[in-house]
């Protein structure tokens, strides 16, 4: 039982070591342009599920109303359309240059499917390693409900929040 204890006590620091000197030396790729290290997208992505599934908020506290969509649209073209693009709007080489990948909110899957307390949490307090920052003390709680709302009703907006939302507005 001992040397089955110590064996595994010596291959537990032998790993940690491995990791260290990994980091240490430079090994590990850092670079926005790198692929992710082994198992990077796996466990980041269980932790922000797990950590979203507790916290987001069930219910939002406005109404998914023409202002607030409006407003929202308005926030979202001036804080966030920069990583996340705009209705009809190429990439940006700000978007281009990000690892992970910012989605590109307008285009394809977007987040119209997601309840609007998992936006609004990712929004509030950012995503860690990925360069989507938190919201919360640069916005306004409203704010961050707005945009959120926005989002989660993109693919029905009024005219009015559509065309804040596009490339041809005039800005």
């Amino acid at each position: 039982m001992k040397k089955l204890l110590l064996g595994f006590v010596l291959g537990l620091a032998v790993v940690l070591l491995g990791a260290i000197a990994y980091f240490g030396l430079g090994l590990a790729p850092v670079a926005a342009s790198a692929p992710p290290m082994p198992f990077e997208s796996l466990m980041a992505g269980m932790a922000l599920h797990a950590r979203i599934s507790k916290e987001a908020p069930a219910k939002a506290p406005i109404p998914a109303d023409e202002p607030n969509l409006l407003a929202g649209a308005r926030t979202y073209r001036e804080q966030c359309a920069v990583c996340h693009g705009l209705s009809g709007q190429p990439e940006t080489a700000v978007a281009k240059g990000m690892f992970p990948h910012p989605p590109q909110l307008f285009a394809g899957h977007g987040v119209t499917d997601d309840p609007p307390g998992e936006t609004y949490w990712k929004a509030a307090n950012g995503i860690r390693l990925t360069g989507m920052p938190g919201f919360k003390g640069s916005l306004s709680d409203t704010q961050l409900w707005q945009v959120s709302l926005m989002l989660a009703n993109a693919d029905k907006l009024p005219s009015s929040a559509k065309a804040a939302t596009s490339d041809t507005q005039v800005r």
